[in-house]
């Protein structure tokens, strides 16, 4: 089975396996990047998609089909010139845009 779909002008594809059984699944190897314009959408993003609070770091999340995703502000390249940006980052799970100051 083959399908290709499109979000936000970026198109992907997904295929299955053709009934081979795998034993493994989804992991932090692979990730899908939400790049997001202000923090209104970086929460709405985050409320829909993380649902393993145990893996929430620094912005990365896990939905409830195993899937890694890194959600972000839009400028975290410029918010990370910041003083106290690196150890502000590594305390955060949701990634808080006001607290990069």
């Amino acid at each position: 089975m083959y399908g290709d779909f499109e979000i936000l002008d970026q198109w992907f594809a997904a295929m299955d396996s053709g009934g081979a059984e795998h034993g493994f699944t989804f992991n932090f190897g692979v990730s899908l990047m939400v790049e997001c314009a202000d923090q209104a959408e970086l929460d709405r993003y985050w409320a829909q998609l993380s649902t393993v609070p145990e893996a929430e770091q620094c912005g990365w999340c896990v939905d409830k089909f195993g899937v890694s995703w890194q959600v972000v502000p839009a400028n975290l390249a410029e918010l990370m010139t910041k003083p106290g940006s690196y150890e502000t980052l590594m305390n955060m799970k949701k990634i808080e845009v006001a607290a990069f100051g």
